[in-house]
């Protein structure tokens, strides 16, 4: 069977004193799921391995169970492939815009496919010059004043899409790229 590169990314881990989670209890606990080469990546919850398993669901759920089981509180995962976020990467629309600041970048991936009839009433919500693009699972977001100034968070577009999303400034998403790929 063959190994493939996977990116786990934990929704609200280590924010405010809130289910704090070590990186290296982190690591040890992907290794004690029997996943290869586990690397984190800063405090927020980024974690690349290797498995032979080929479902994200049940990775996704794996990690899920083992979290609650081990630190007694359920945490939102996104798994995803290794070519998923270097599509992911290479695909910010902003990136093709002139004098684009690449630190008021962010990406925020949701669960699943967001519905057209949730999307529309999104449309509305950019404010000032914050602004965002949908493709597929991902928001691309780019706040000119700051992720901390907008209204464009991961909260909002969690209630308005009704599912779960996890957030990353754009310097996260181009390191996750590039220890996936050592």
């Amino acid at each position: 069977m063959a190994t493939n590169t996977f990116i786990a990314l934990l929704r609200g881990i280590n924010v405010s004193g809130c289910n704090n989670i070590k990186m290296t209890e982190l690591q040890q606990l992907f290794n004690e799921l029997g996943f290869k080469n586990v690397t984190t990546y800063i405090q927020s919850g980024n974690v690349v391995f290797q498995t032979t398993i080929e479902e994200i669901d049940k990775i996704e759920q794996q990690i899920i169970n083992r979290i609650k089981q081990t630190f007694g509180y359920v945490v939102q995962v996104i798994v995803l492939t290794k070519k998923s976020l270097e599509t992911i990467y290479a695909s910010n629309p902003f990136l093709q815009e002139p004098n684009i600041d690449i630190t008021k970048l962010h990406v925020t991936l949701l669960s699943n496919k967001p519905t057209e009839n949730d999307i529309v009433p999104l449309k509305t919500l950019s404010k000032n010059e914050d602004t965002f693009t949908i493709v597929d699972k991902t928001i691309y977001l780019y706040c000119p004043n700051g992720y901390g100034k907008t209204k464009l968070n991961n909260n909002l577009f969690e209630k308005k899409l009704k599912i779960s999303a996890t957030t990353r400034n754009w310097n996260t998403i181009s390191k996750l790229v590039e220890i996936s790929n050592l």
